[in-house]
């Protein structure tokens, strides 16, 4: 499918590869506007839609209701704080063999998966020992 070229849909792209915080569509649209004042919402969703569509970065659903955004696409794990609401790239060494363990009693094909850990970041855990 080719695309014709967007500076907004760009503009998307590129805020999201240079934040590590996992914005949603909301969050994103605050900081384009600045750039583009004149973009609407609705815009910024459909280019979010695009570009995870086309696999140029991933959406991300935690539990919350609420769909977050990583231009990160590599294999990688997240980490959900249950106060802040805060999601969190998660550094650890990957767990592939789970598709192995997970297909051992399912008659499919286990193709990949998605893994998100809950609980308390740094500052909320060290906010609950105050």
């Amino acid at each position: 499918m080719a695309l014709n070229y967007s500076r907004q849909r760009e503009a998307i792209k590129t805020c999201l590869m240079g934040r590590k915080d996992h914005p949603t569509a909301d969050m994103v649209y605050m900081s384009i506007k600045q750039e583009y004042p004149n973009i609407s919402l609705g815009t910024v969703y459909r280019n979010l839609q695009l570009l995870t569509d086309l696999g140029q970065i991933q959406k991300i659903k935690v539990g919350d209701g609420i769909d977050h955004y990583d231009g990160d696409v590599s294999p990688h794990y997240h980490f959900y704080c249950t106060k802040c609401h805060s999601v969190l790239d998660l550094e650890m060494d990957r767990v592939d063999m789970i598709n192995d363990i997970a297909s051992r009693n399912f008659d499919g094909q286990i193709q990949g998966h998605i893994l998100c850990f809950t609980g308390l970041c740094g500052e909320c855990a060290k906010a609950e020992l105050s």
